[in-house]
């Protein structure tokens, strides 16, 4: 498992105090109302911030650091990732997983044989579908379903899969 969630990666400043433009890269952007410490991952560290204002404009969230004051000390933090303990994470629900956690699984089949590994996972509308690299290195797409992704076991470092129908026929 991780140690750090990413929940937005900044986008650009946002006028000339020192507010930045964020994308959130969470399920609930709400979330933000409640952040006061945070993590800029600089590429070489994680540079602890205090978030002083939280304000949504469209699709984005302002965030305000304290230890931010103008536009030239957010700059060097374009597209950085804004990241959080995992202790600050949203409960999830029992059939629940972060999505950092999934990727890197073993895939194994109902039938007890290992099919590859979890490179991916797309949101889509309907529902999550998990990409899956098969062990020649193709990659095969398997809805998240209860038809199809029969366990998850973070412990174990496995999910186990139903192949469908079909499923491996594109």
């Amino acid at each position: 498992m991780v140690d750090y969630l990413r929940v937005g990666v900044i986008t650009s400043p946002h006028g000339l105090r020192g507010d930045v433009k964020v994308f959130p890269t969470t399920d609930d952007v709400n979330r933000f109302k409640k952040l006061k410490k945070a993590y800029i991952d600089t590429g070489k560290e994680k540079m602890p911030v205090t978030v002083e204002q939280v304000r949504f404009f469209k699709n984005m969230v302002i965030l305000k650091f304290k230890e931010m004051n103008r536009i030239e000390d957010c700059e060097p933090f374009r597209n950085k990732d804004i990241l959080i303990t995992r202790d600050q994470a949203v409960k999830l629900n029992p059939d629940e997983n972060f999505i950092a956690d999934l990727i890197g699984l073993k895939v194994l089949t109902d039938e007890g044989e290992e099919f590859g590994t979890v490179k991916d996972i797309l949101q889509t509308a309907a529902n999550d579908v998990y990409v899956i690299e098969g062990p020649e290195g193709k990659e095969y797409l398997f809805p998240s379903i209860k038809e199809c992704i029969l366990n998850v076991d973070l412990e174990a470092g496995t999910v186990t899969v139903h192949i469908m129908d079909g499923l491996l026929d594109l």
